[in-house]
Protein backbone atom coordinates (compact mmCIF):
# COMPACT_ATOMS: atom_id res chain seq x y z
CA UNK A 1 0.00 0.00 0.00
CA UNK A 2 1.48 3.32 -1.11
CA UNK A 3 1.35 6.23 1.31
CA UNK A 4 -0.22 9.29 -0.27
CA UNK A 5 1.30 12.36 1.43
CA UNK A 6 -0.92 15.30 2.08
CA UNK A 7 1.65 17.64 0.54
CA UNK A 8 5.06 16.67 -0.87
CA UNK A 9 6.88 20.01 -0.84
CA UNK A 10 10.21 18.39 -1.62
CA UNK A 11 8.85 16.86 -4.81
CA UNK A 12 7.05 20.07 -5.76
CA UNK A 13 10.15 22.22 -5.36
CA UNK A 14 12.68 19.78 -6.84
CA UNK A 15 11.00 20.35 -10.20
CA UNK A 16 12.43 23.88 -10.09
CA UNK A 17 15.90 23.08 -8.80
CA UNK A 18 17.73 24.42 -11.86
CA UNK A 19 15.70 27.65 -11.75
CA UNK A 20 16.37 27.97 -8.01
CA UNK A 21 20.11 27.59 -8.58
CA UNK A 22 19.95 30.35 -11.17
CA UNK A 23 17.98 32.56 -8.78
CA UNK A 24 20.52 32.00 -6.01
CA UNK A 25 23.39 32.80 -8.37
CA UNK A 26 21.73 36.05 -9.51
CA UNK A 27 21.15 37.21 -5.94
CA UNK A 28 24.63 36.26 -4.75
CA UNK A 29 26.35 37.96 -7.65
CA UNK A 30 24.26 41.12 -7.31
CA UNK A 31 25.75 41.89 -3.91
CA UNK A 32 22.38 43.43 -2.91
CA UNK A 33 20.25 41.32 -0.58
CA UNK A 34 17.43 43.54 0.77
CA UNK A 35 14.87 45.37 -1.44
CA UNK A 36 16.92 44.96 -4.57
CA UNK A 37 16.25 44.17 -8.21
CA UNK A 38 14.68 40.76 -7.57
CA UNK A 39 12.02 42.17 -5.25
CA UNK A 40 11.29 44.98 -7.68
CA UNK A 41 11.06 42.56 -10.61
CA UNK A 42 8.77 40.18 -8.74
CA UNK A 43 6.56 43.06 -7.60
CA UNK A 44 6.19 44.21 -11.20
CA UNK A 45 5.53 40.68 -12.47
CA UNK A 46 3.00 39.78 -9.78
CA UNK A 47 1.21 43.11 -10.19
CA UNK A 48 0.95 42.42 -13.90
CA UNK A 49 -0.27 38.90 -13.26
CA UNK A 50 -2.99 40.11 -10.88
CA UNK A 51 -3.91 43.03 -13.14
CA UNK A 52 -3.10 45.90 -10.75
CA UNK A 53 -0.74 48.87 -10.69
CA UNK A 54 1.13 48.03 -7.50
CA UNK A 55 2.54 45.05 -5.64
CA UNK A 56 4.41 45.63 -2.37
CA UNK A 57 6.41 42.67 -1.09
CA UNK A 58 6.30 42.14 2.68
CA UNK A 59 7.45 39.57 5.21
CA UNK A 60 4.34 37.36 5.31
CA UNK A 61 0.60 37.27 4.69
CA UNK A 62 -0.36 38.41 8.18
CA UNK A 63 1.78 41.51 7.80
CA UNK A 64 0.25 42.15 4.38
CA UNK A 65 -3.24 42.44 5.85
CA UNK A 66 -2.13 44.27 8.97
CA UNK A 67 -0.17 46.87 7.02
CA UNK A 68 -3.11 47.56 4.72
CA UNK A 69 -5.22 48.39 7.75
CA UNK A 70 -2.46 50.49 9.32
CA UNK A 71 -2.06 52.39 6.06
CA UNK A 72 -5.74 53.26 5.99
CA UNK A 73 -5.38 54.58 9.53
CA UNK A 74 -2.51 56.80 8.39
CA UNK A 75 -4.69 58.03 5.51
CA UNK A 76 -7.30 59.02 8.10
CA UNK A 77 -9.90 56.59 6.76
CA UNK A 78 -9.82 54.23 9.74
CA UNK A 79 -9.27 54.84 13.44
CA UNK A 80 -8.82 52.57 16.44
CA UNK A 81 -11.93 50.55 17.38
CA UNK A 82 -13.48 50.90 13.94
CA UNK A 83 -15.10 47.71 12.63
CA UNK A 84 -14.04 45.32 9.89
CA UNK A 85 -16.51 42.71 8.66
CA UNK A 86 -14.85 39.31 8.21
CA UNK A 87 -15.93 35.67 7.83
CA UNK A 88 -16.07 33.81 11.15
CA UNK A 89 -14.61 30.56 9.80
CA UNK A 90 -11.36 31.91 8.37
CA UNK A 91 -7.86 31.00 9.51
CA UNK A 92 -7.04 33.01 12.62
CA UNK A 93 -4.45 35.16 10.80
CA UNK A 94 -7.23 37.16 9.16
CA UNK A 95 -8.67 38.02 12.56
CA UNK A 96 -5.22 38.70 14.02
CA UNK A 97 -4.55 41.30 11.33
CA UNK A 98 -7.64 43.22 12.39
CA UNK A 99 -6.94 43.13 16.11
CA UNK A 100 -3.22 43.80 15.58
CA UNK A 101 -4.30 47.04 13.91
CA UNK A 102 -6.48 47.79 16.98
CA UNK A 103 -9.68 47.42 14.97
CA UNK A 104 -12.71 45.31 15.84
CA UNK A 105 -13.53 42.17 13.81
CA UNK A 106 -17.24 41.64 13.15
CA UNK A 107 -17.63 37.92 12.54
CA UNK A 108 -20.09 36.87 9.83
CA UNK A 109 -21.33 33.34 9.24
CA UNK A 110 -20.28 31.69 5.95
CA UNK A 111 -22.31 30.07 3.22
CA UNK A 112 -22.39 26.39 4.24
CA UNK A 113 -21.89 25.34 0.61
CA UNK A 114 -18.90 27.46 -0.40
CA UNK A 115 -17.44 28.16 3.08
CA UNK A 116 -16.94 31.78 2.03
CA UNK A 117 -18.62 34.77 3.69
CA UNK A 118 -22.36 34.88 3.07
CA UNK A 119 -23.09 38.24 1.40
CA UNK A 120 -26.72 38.11 2.55
CA UNK A 121 -25.57 38.35 6.16
CA UNK A 122 -23.29 41.39 5.71
CA UNK A 123 -25.70 44.33 5.47
CA UNK A 124 -27.35 43.60 8.82
CA UNK A 125 -23.97 43.93 10.52
CA UNK A 126 -22.99 47.28 9.00
CA UNK A 127 -22.94 50.09 11.59
CA UNK A 128 -21.76 53.68 11.75
CA UNK A 129 -18.34 52.33 12.81
CA UNK A 130 -17.92 49.87 9.94
CA UNK A 131 -15.03 50.78 7.68
CA UNK A 132 -14.25 47.69 5.61
CA UNK A 133 -15.26 44.22 4.46
CA UNK A 134 -12.49 41.62 4.37
CA UNK A 135 -13.64 38.64 2.28
CA UNK A 136 -11.44 35.55 2.43
CA UNK A 137 -11.14 33.39 -0.68
CA UNK A 138 -11.07 30.31 1.50
CA UNK A 139 -9.53 27.03 0.31
CA UNK A 140 -8.87 28.68 -3.08
CA UNK A 141 -12.40 29.67 -4.14
CA UNK A 142 -13.25 33.30 -4.86
CA UNK A 143 -15.84 34.86 -2.61
CA UNK A 144 -18.99 36.14 -4.29
CA UNK A 145 -17.56 39.60 -4.86
CA UNK A 146 -20.34 41.37 -6.81
CA UNK A 147 -22.79 41.63 -3.89
CA UNK A 148 -19.92 42.41 -1.50
CA UNK A 149 -18.73 45.26 -3.71
CA UNK A 150 -22.31 46.57 -4.01
CA UNK A 151 -22.73 46.64 -0.23
CA UNK A 152 -19.35 48.35 0.13
CA UNK A 153 -20.28 51.01 -2.42
CA UNK A 154 -23.63 51.64 -0.71
CA UNK A 155 -21.98 52.23 2.67
CA UNK A 156 -18.66 53.73 1.48
CA UNK A 157 -16.60 50.82 2.79
CA UNK A 158 -13.22 49.54 1.70
CA UNK A 159 -12.95 45.96 0.41
CA UNK A 160 -9.75 44.17 1.42
CA UNK A 161 -9.24 40.71 -0.04
CA UNK A 162 -7.51 37.97 1.91
CA UNK A 163 -6.06 36.15 -1.10
CA UNK A 164 -3.62 33.98 0.83
CA UNK A 165 -5.16 30.75 -0.49
CA UNK A 166 -6.29 31.85 -3.94
CA UNK A 167 -3.34 32.94 -6.08
CA UNK A 168 -4.55 33.01 -9.68
CA UNK A 169 -8.27 32.44 -9.13
CA UNK A 170 -10.48 34.39 -11.55
CA UNK A 171 -13.81 36.07 -10.82
CA UNK A 172 -15.73 37.50 -13.79
CA UNK A 173 -12.55 37.92 -15.81
CA UNK A 174 -10.43 39.46 -13.04
CA UNK A 175 -7.89 37.75 -10.81
CA UNK A 176 -7.87 37.79 -7.06
CA UNK A 177 -5.80 40.72 -5.89
CA UNK A 178 -7.63 43.08 -8.24
CA UNK A 179 -11.21 42.62 -7.02
CA UNK A 180 -11.25 45.11 -4.13
CA UNK A 181 -9.37 48.18 -2.93
CA UNK A 182 -6.38 46.14 -1.77
CA UNK A 183 -5.44 42.50 -1.19
CA UNK A 184 -3.06 40.60 1.04
CA UNK A 185 -1.23 37.47 -0.14
CA UNK A 186 0.90 34.88 1.62
CA UNK A 187 3.75 32.99 -0.03
CA UNK A 188 4.10 30.45 2.78
CA UNK A 189 5.75 27.33 1.29
CA UNK A 190 2.53 25.30 1.13
CA UNK A 191 0.58 27.92 -0.87
CA UNK A 192 -0.19 27.53 -4.57
CA UNK A 193 2.51 30.17 -5.10
CA UNK A 194 4.87 29.29 -2.29
CA UNK A 195 8.38 30.47 -1.49
CA UNK A 196 11.07 28.47 0.33
CA UNK A 197 10.30 30.39 3.50
CA UNK A 198 7.94 33.14 4.63
CA UNK A 199 6.84 35.90 2.32
CA UNK A 200 3.83 38.03 1.46
CA UNK A 201 2.60 40.91 -0.66
CA UNK A 202 -0.07 43.56 -1.00
CA UNK A 203 -1.68 44.38 -4.35
CA UNK A 204 -3.63 47.57 -5.05
CA UNK A 205 -4.42 50.24 -7.62
CA UNK A 206 -4.28 52.98 -4.99
CA UNK A 207 -1.12 55.05 -5.52
CA UNK A 208 -1.09 56.73 -2.11
CA UNK A 209 -1.84 53.49 -0.27
CA UNK A 210 1.05 51.83 -2.11
CA UNK A 211 3.44 54.65 -1.16
CA UNK A 212 2.54 54.35 2.52
CA UNK A 213 2.84 50.56 2.43
CA UNK A 214 6.33 50.75 0.92
CA UNK A 215 7.36 53.03 3.75
CA UNK A 216 5.63 51.10 6.54
CA UNK A 217 7.30 47.80 5.61
CA UNK A 218 10.72 49.49 5.86
CA UNK A 219 10.66 51.15 9.30
CA UNK A 220 8.27 53.85 8.06
CA UNK A 221 10.95 55.27 5.80
CA UNK A 222 10.44 56.66 2.30
CA UNK A 223 14.03 57.89 2.24
CA UNK A 224 16.89 56.25 4.12
CA UNK A 225 17.14 57.52 7.72
CA UNK A 226 14.05 59.71 7.23
CA UNK A 227 11.11 58.06 8.99
CA UNK A 228 7.66 59.45 8.24
CA UNK A 229 5.72 56.77 10.12
CA UNK A 230 6.14 54.33 12.99
CA UNK A 231 6.81 51.44 10.67
CA UNK A 232 7.98 47.84 10.95
CA UNK A 233 10.60 45.60 9.41
CA UNK A 234 8.55 43.45 7.04
CA UNK A 235 10.32 43.14 3.72
CA UNK A 236 10.06 40.34 1.18
CA UNK A 237 13.47 38.72 1.06
CA UNK A 238 15.50 39.21 -2.13
CA UNK A 239 16.20 35.48 -2.52
CA UNK A 240 12.57 34.51 -1.91
CA UNK A 241 11.51 37.06 -4.52
CA UNK A 242 13.90 35.50 -7.02
CA UNK A 243 12.46 32.05 -6.31
CA UNK A 244 8.88 33.32 -6.59
CA UNK A 245 9.64 34.87 -9.98
CA UNK A 246 10.41 31.41 -11.34
CA UNK A 247 7.42 29.73 -9.72
CA UNK A 248 5.02 32.41 -10.93
CA UNK A 249 5.69 31.24 -14.50
CA UNK A 250 4.21 27.81 -13.78
CA UNK A 251 1.41 28.89 -11.40
CA UNK A 252 -1.40 28.64 -13.96
CA UNK A 253 -0.26 25.20 -15.11
CA UNK A 254 -0.11 23.99 -11.51
CA UNK A 255 -3.54 25.47 -10.77
CA UNK A 256 -4.97 23.65 -13.79
CA UNK A 257 -3.57 20.36 -12.48
CA UNK A 258 -5.21 21.04 -9.12
CA UNK A 259 -8.51 21.62 -10.92
CA UNK A 260 -8.12 18.34 -12.80
CA UNK A 261 -7.57 16.41 -9.57
CA UNK A 262 -10.49 18.17 -7.89
CA UNK A 263 -12.71 17.41 -10.85
CA UNK A 264 -11.80 13.73 -10.64
CA UNK A 265 -12.53 13.69 -6.92
CA UNK A 266 -15.90 15.36 -7.38
CA UNK A 267 -16.90 13.00 -10.19
CA UNK A 268 -15.71 9.76 -8.61
CA UNK A 269 -16.10 10.12 -4.84
CA UNK A 270 -19.48 8.53 -4.21
CA UNK A 271 -20.06 8.11 -0.51
CA UNK A 272 -23.19 9.49 1.13
CA UNK A 273 -21.23 10.07 4.35
CA UNK A 274 -19.04 12.64 2.58
CA UNK A 275 -20.08 16.18 1.59
CA UNK A 276 -18.07 17.33 -1.41
CA UNK A 277 -17.13 20.98 -2.11
CA UNK A 278 -19.45 23.13 -4.20
CA UNK A 279 -17.66 24.86 -7.07
CA UNK A 280 -19.43 27.99 -8.30
CA UNK A 281 -17.12 28.52 -11.27
CA UNK A 282 -14.20 26.36 -12.37
CA UNK A 283 -11.81 29.28 -12.99
CA UNK A 284 -12.85 30.84 -9.69
CA UNK A 285 -11.39 27.96 -7.67
CA UNK A 286 -7.68 27.06 -7.59
CA UNK A 287 -8.08 24.30 -4.98
CA UNK A 288 -5.39 25.30 -2.57
CA UNK A 289 -7.23 22.72 -0.48
CA UNK A 290 -9.79 20.05 -1.32
CA UNK A 291 -12.07 20.11 1.70
CA UNK A 292 -14.82 17.60 2.38
CA UNK A 293 -17.17 17.38 5.35
CA UNK A 294 -18.21 14.36 7.36
CA UNK A 295 -20.18 14.03 10.57
CA UNK A 296 -17.74 11.32 11.60
CA UNK A 297 -14.76 13.41 10.53
CA UNK A 298 -12.36 12.13 13.18
CA UNK A 299 -13.14 8.50 12.45
CA UNK A 300 -12.76 9.17 8.72
CA UNK A 301 -9.35 10.75 9.28
CA UNK A 302 -8.15 7.76 11.31
CA UNK A 303 -9.49 5.37 8.68
CA UNK A 304 -7.70 7.19 5.86
CA UNK A 305 -4.46 7.32 7.84
CA UNK A 306 -4.66 3.56 8.45
CA UNK A 307 -4.99 3.09 4.70
CA UNK A 308 -2.06 5.32 3.77
CA UNK A 309 -3.89 8.59 3.04
CA UNK A 310 -2.57 11.64 4.89
CA UNK A 311 -5.10 14.38 5.66
CA UNK A 312 -5.19 17.63 7.62
CA UNK A 313 -8.02 19.49 9.35
CA UNK A 314 -8.31 23.10 8.19
CA UNK A 315 -9.15 24.17 10.91
CA UNK A 316 -10.07 22.24 14.06
CA UNK A 317 -10.93 25.29 16.23
CA UNK A 318 -12.87 28.32 15.05
CA UNK A 319 -11.21 31.68 15.77
CA UNK A 320 -13.99 32.73 18.14
CA UNK A 321 -13.40 29.58 20.21
CA UNK A 322 -9.64 30.11 20.59
CA UNK A 323 -8.16 30.98 23.97
CA UNK A 324 -6.56 34.01 22.33
CA UNK A 325 -10.02 35.47 21.77
CA UNK A 326 -11.78 34.73 25.03
CA UNK A 327 -13.89 37.84 24.53
CA UNK A 328 -15.54 36.04 21.58
CA UNK A 329 -15.90 32.59 23.17
CA UNK A 330 -19.57 33.16 23.99
CA UNK A 331 -20.54 33.94 20.38
CA UNK A 332 -23.18 31.67 18.88
CA UNK A 333 -22.06 30.88 15.33
CA UNK A 334 -23.57 27.47 14.54
CA UNK A 335 -22.66 27.29 10.84
CA UNK A 336 -19.03 28.16 11.56
CA UNK A 337 -18.87 25.66 14.40
CA UNK A 338 -20.42 22.92 12.24
CA UNK A 339 -17.83 23.54 9.53
CA UNK A 340 -14.91 23.41 11.93
CA UNK A 341 -16.26 20.19 13.46
CA UNK A 342 -16.69 18.41 10.12
CA UNK A 343 -14.06 19.56 7.60
CA UNK A 344 -11.20 17.38 6.40
CA UNK A 345 -8.69 18.22 3.67
CA UNK A 346 -7.75 15.46 1.23
CA UNK A 347 -4.40 15.43 -0.59
CA UNK A 348 -4.26 17.73 -3.61
CA UNK A 349 -1.17 19.18 -5.26
CA UNK A 350 0.26 19.42 -8.78
CA UNK A 351 2.73 16.52 -8.39
CA UNK A 352 0.18 13.87 -7.38
CA UNK A 353 0.11 10.89 -9.73
CA UNK A 354 -3.14 9.59 -11.17
CA UNK A 355 -2.55 6.39 -9.22
CA UNK A 356 -2.44 8.39 -5.98
CA UNK A 357 -5.59 10.29 -6.93
CA UNK A 358 -7.43 7.03 -7.60
CA UNK A 359 -6.14 5.56 -4.35
CA UNK A 360 -7.65 8.49 -2.45
CA UNK A 361 -10.98 8.08 -4.24
CA UNK A 362 -11.16 4.32 -3.70
CA UNK A 363 -10.23 4.62 -0.03
CA UNK A 364 -12.78 7.37 0.64
CA UNK A 365 -15.47 5.39 -1.16
CA UNK A 366 -14.72 2.35 0.99
CA UNK A 367 -15.31 4.23 4.25
CA UNK A 368 -18.42 2.89 6.02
Amino acid sequence: METVPFLDLKKINCRSLVAFEGAFKRVMESGWYILGNEVKAFEDEFAGYCGVKHCIGVGNGLDALTLILESYKILGLFKESDEVIVPANTYIATILAITNAKLLPILIEPDINTYNIDPEKISEKVTARTRAIMPVHLYGQCSEMSPILSIAAEHNLKVIEDGAQAHGAIYKGKRTGSLGDAAGFSFYPGKNLGALGDGGAVTTNDDRLADILRALRNYGSEKKYHNLFKGVNSRLDELQAAILRGKLKTLDVDNDRRRQIAGYYIEHIQNDRIVLPVVLNEQGHVFHLFVVRARERDRLQVYLQQHGIQTIIHYPIAPHKQAAYQEFNHFNLPITEKIHAEVLSLPINPVMSQQQVEQVVNTVNAFV
